[in-house]
């Protein structure tokens, strides 16, 4: 495996997704799961690189031999978690079952009138977030999204709720402009969610220890913490099976510090202590994890900050 993540095709196009559509809206979500197996099977067959990158990680999660049925398992959690997108966008929590922990704890946050970063990764489903929208609807949400990478879901996403898109603050805009927009968010007191476990192309990279092997997460999500100073919450939106999702919340600084002068390892601290609960999630949902690339990558392959 190798390349960069953003190198990928899209798995699907614009037919694609408007087939996705009119079977969701219109068979319901029952035909549309039953029309996933297949989906799953032949986006299996057809995409090596997604399946070997599913059995790599699949071998350091679950600690042993992989077999067929468990890429498939990983695959299929991914394929449903993509496909109810449309309901929760459309219908919000009401065909779910969504436990949420840690809502005090963000609700604090909130009351301090700051603005909230909420820091994920591309673990289950980060569109759970959405059902905090209509438990306190006075509070904006913003996601910072690469809408450049998956353009015909993003269409299709954006049709069925068209306030996703003005919600949404585009990455391919560059650093400055992310920050400002993410500035601005946070001074009328918004909760901004981002990811932070996937880097784009070309931005600097820290290794730290994930699933017993140093991995290139992004630095970029901790800087901006720095420069906002604002609270940091991280949130796992986890799909537990069924219609059944756990939206967990847990504090993790009340303000992020990165000083100049040791500024090479107060990254590399923040970045550990998040890539520990990437794992310790990972470990207790393993087929929840949806970065089909070689996350690990050889250390040339990652471009390190000196």
């Amino acid at each position: 495996m190798s390349g960069h993540w953003r190198e990928r095709p899209e798995g699907g196009g614009r037919v694609a997704y408007g087939l996705i559509r009119v079977v969701a809206l219109h068979g319901g979500r029952r035909l549309g799961r039953l029309c996933l197996y297949p989906a799953t099977l032949y986006f299996m067959l057809r995409r090596g690189e997604e399946r070997r990158a599913s059995r790599q990680y699949l071998q350091r999660v679950l600690g042993g031999r992989v077999h067929w049925w468990q890429v498939f398992r990983h695959l299929h959690a991914y394929a449903v978690t993509s496909f109810d997108r449309i309901y929760l966008l459309t219908s919000g929590e009401r065909d779910f079952d969504i436990d949420i922990e840690g809502l005090p704890a963000l609700e604090a946050a909130i009351a301090e009138g700051r603005g909230v970063l909420l820091v994920g990764s591309h673990q289950g489903s980060f569109e759970a977030l959405r059902a905090l929208s209509a438990r306190r609807p006075d509070v904006p949400l913003r996601v910072l999204l690469d809408k450049q990478k998956t353009p015909a879901m993003t269409e299709m996403l954006e049709a069925l709720a068209p306030e996703v898109g003005t919600a949404v603050i585009d990455t391919a805009q560059g650093g400055v402009a992310i920050t400002l927009a993410v500035a601005e968010a946070c001074r009328q007191g918004a909760m901004v969610a981002l990811l932070a476990d996937r880097a784009r192309e070309h931005e600097q990279l820290c290794r730290v220890d994930f699933l017993g092997r140093p991995a290139p997460l992004p630095t970029g999500p901790w800087l901006l913490a720095n420069a906002l100073q604002v609270p940091v919450l991280l949130c796992f939106g986890l799909y537990l099976g069924g219609n059944r999702y756990r939206l967990v919340f847990e504090p993790f600084a009340d303000r992020v510090e990165v000083s100049r002068q040791a500024r090479a390892a107060a990254l590399k601290g923040l970045i550990a202590r998040y890539a520990e609960r990437l794992e310790h999630y990972a470990q207790a949902y393993p087929y929840n994890w949806f970065n089909f690339h070689d996350f690990w990558q050889a250390p040339e392959d990652a471009h390190e900050p000196a």
